[in-house]
């Protein structure tokens, strides 16, 4: 049964699915600016404070997105994640 077929009956019988749509990723409209590779893969480190890495990570709530970033030093594995928030362009504290 093709998607249209099924999407006409479940009309008729009154069905709603329950499927959220597929997110889709804005496009930007400038060219991306190549990042130079600092680290090439080395990750030893011989001290607290010389190599800082970081993460965003996407977290939906049922209602609406959050943002959780996350900071951490290579040489002591200490993780750093600040508040969630609800905008992406929030600052961190």
């Amino acid at each position: 049964m093709g998607r249209w077929l099924a999407g006409r009956l479940m009309k008729e019988l009154g069905l709603v699915s329950c499927q959220q749509p597929t997110h889709r990723y804005k496009r930007g409209g400038h060219e991306h600016v190549a990042i130079p590779n600092y680290l090439e893969r080395q990750f030893a480190v011989t001290e607290p404070n010389q190599v800082w890495c970081g993460d965003v990570t996407y977290i939906w709530t049922g209602k609406r997105w959050a943002y959780l970033a996350v900071v951490l030093d290579l040489f002591a594995e200490n993780q750093w994640a600040g508040p969630c928030r609800s905008r992406r362009t929030a600052g961190l504290p």
